[in-house]
């Protein structure tokens, strides 16, 4: 009976998590990171601030556990997309077109994510808390790019991924604001400059 009681308490705590990290997300793409507090957090979740700090002492941990929480969502949607072994022989506007559309497709359902992978909203003290966001999507585009082009330098490697990272995130914000026609042309715009920055490494293939 007690070990039935203990489960069922972990159970209600993996819960009151998951409640904690949903009402982050949703208040930080209304409000942004920056104008969202743990008691409108706490509000959202349906607790009380103390209930909260009892799972996340304040916001910074929440958007860590939420980056985290962010990148294995990311994974299960859109692991064949970033799959090395698949990308070798695409031309460079599929391989974009690959890497891209998963990515707005995640930002759109998740739009709160945009605070912690633009880091537009994010003062210097909480930026930490997106890296594992940053380097997720990071590293699956240095692993791509190392496939494609296996001659490439690894800190040079590193250093393009990191910069197309930069470039999607930069454009991520406008592109999960627009709809229909403007969605698309900036989403069009953003694979041109993917394209213009990449091709210069493609070509070394």
């Amino acid at each position: 009976m007690t070990e039935a009681r203990a489960v069922k308490r972990q159970a209600r705590g993996r819960q009151r998590m998951t409640d904690i990290l949903d009402a982050a997300l949703a208040l930080f793409a209304e409000n942004g990171y920056e104008r969202t507090s743990t008691n409108a957090i706490a509000a959202r979740a349906g607790m009380s601030p103390g209930s909260l700090y009892q799972f996340f002492p304040n916001k910074e941990a929440i958007a860590e556990a939420l980056s985290g929480h962010l990148v294995e969502r990311m994974r299960a949607a859109h692991g064949s997309a970033f799959d090395p072994s698949r990308v070798t022989d695409l031309a460079l506007d599929e391989l974009i077109d690959r890497i891209v559309d998963p990515l707005i497709a995640f930002n759109v359902a998740h739009p709160g994510a945009k605070a912690l992978l633009a880091n537009t909203d994010l003062p210097a003290s909480s930026r930490d808390a997106a890296r594992p966001l940053h380097e997720a999507v990071a590293g699956r585009v240095a692993a791509i790019l190392a496939a494609r082009v296996p001659s490439l330098p690894a800190a040079e490697r590193d250093l393009a991924a990191m910069v197309a990272v930069r470039i999607v995130a930069a454009m991520m914000p406008p592109i999960v604001a627009a709809d229909g026609d403007q969605r698309r042309a900036l989403t069009a715009e953003l694979k041109k400059a993917l394209h213009g920055y990449i091709a210069p490494l493609d070509a070394r293939r």
